[in-house]
């Protein structure tokens, strides 16, 4: 299959790493400078460091070239340029079936993904979404892995998951495209909330409260927006979620541990050199859920910290704070 990664970021580069052993694949970056600088490395030396090129990886600049000659094309930008390279599609290959890695809800319109690709190249689009517990480096690695390609159209997810699939990045089918975006877009948001209370250091007991009950933020939100209860308990929803909160590799979870540090979130961002999509997810995710009447206190919380100037310490103690109720509320 002729694949085209739109974004070389470190997951896009790594994802093209792996599929180049079975494909054939382009990796495009809008820079062109940076497309110079990985040919004359075979590595991109920027975004995922001693993580040597296939030989038939190609690289370009040219996103009309690159979306126009593939099969399939798998954006992995950060979800604020989704929309633009939606635009380059539209204009190069509006037919050809496209995925994304990004997750989060749209700065602004506060829509998901799939609902920015409908806008963009239609609502028949032949879509879906790779999302799950993955962190780019152990994927370029080699190491084992388990996601989820989720479409609307369960034939289009099965036929994309088994092309795509290797016995080192292991890719399940599902039909539950709202969910599983929902799922990839708050769990940021727990990963940035579990940062705060490991920096603070709460402790353990009070990472897996979190965590839990940040799950069930995730579900009462994704049950309102249709998704179902059981992507929330698979590799898209409990899975990821585990992974960001906990893994050293989450820059989510970097973004936690420096606010509890009472470093400004501006030096944070610019410290991190890549993107953390919950921090404008926070804001998306906590007007979304106020608008449906959807209790989301840890959402809040972050939110409050983020934006509202919120010390952490104070944030910790309203949620310890909050009256008792039953756990399945």
């Amino acid at each position: 299959m002729k694949i085209a990664v739109l974004g070389a970021g470190a997951w896009g580069s790594a994802l093209a790493i792996v599929f180049a052993k079975r494909h054939d694949v382009t990796l495009w970056a809008r820079d062109a400078a940076q497309v110079a600088a990985m040919g004359a490395a075979r590595e991109n030396r920027r975004y995922l460091p001693g993580f040597s090129f296939p030989d038939g990886l190609r690289l370009d600049a040219d996103l009309g070239r690159c979306a126009a000659e593939a099969q399939l094309n798998l954006i992995a930008t950060p979800l604020s340029g989704l929309r633009a390279t939606l635009a380059g599609l539209a204009a190069a290959a509006p037919h050809t079936p496209v995925i994304w890695v990004c997750k989060g809800l749209e700065a602004g319109s506060g829509l998901l993904p799939h609902q920015v690709v409908a806008e963009v190249l239609g609502a028949q689009a032949a879509c879906g979404a790779l999302s799950g517990p993955s962190f780019a480096e152990e994927v370029a690695r080699g190491l084992p892995t388990a996601v989820t390609l989720a479409s609307a159209d369960p034939a289009r997810a099965r036929e994309l998951a088994l092309a795509l699939h290797t016995p080192r990045l292991r890719i399940y089918a599902n039909d539950d495209l709202v969910g599983v975006e929902v799922a990839g877009a708050v769990k940021n948001v727990m990963a940035i909330a579990a940062g705060i209370s490991d920096g603070m250091g709460l402790g353990h007991n009070a990472r897996a409260a979190l965590v839990t009950r940040g799950l069930a933020e995730i579900a009462r939100l994704g049950e309102a927006l249709g998704g179902r209860r059981e992507t929330f308990m698979g590799l898209a929803g409990m899975g990821d979620l585990i992974l960001t909160c906990t893994g050293d590799l989450s820059r989510n979870r970097r973004v936690g541990l420096a606010l509890a540090r009472s470093e400004r979130l501006q030096d944070i961002l610019a410290g991190l050199g890549h993107t953390a999509e919950g921090v404008s997810s926070a804001r998306e995710v906590a007007a979304l859920a106020a608008r449906l009447g959807i209790d989301m206190p840890i959402t809040q919380a972050v939110k409050g910290i983020l934006y509202d100037g919120l010390p952490a310490a104070q944030a910790v103690e309203a949620l310890l704070a909050r009256d008792p109720k039953n756990e399945a509320d």
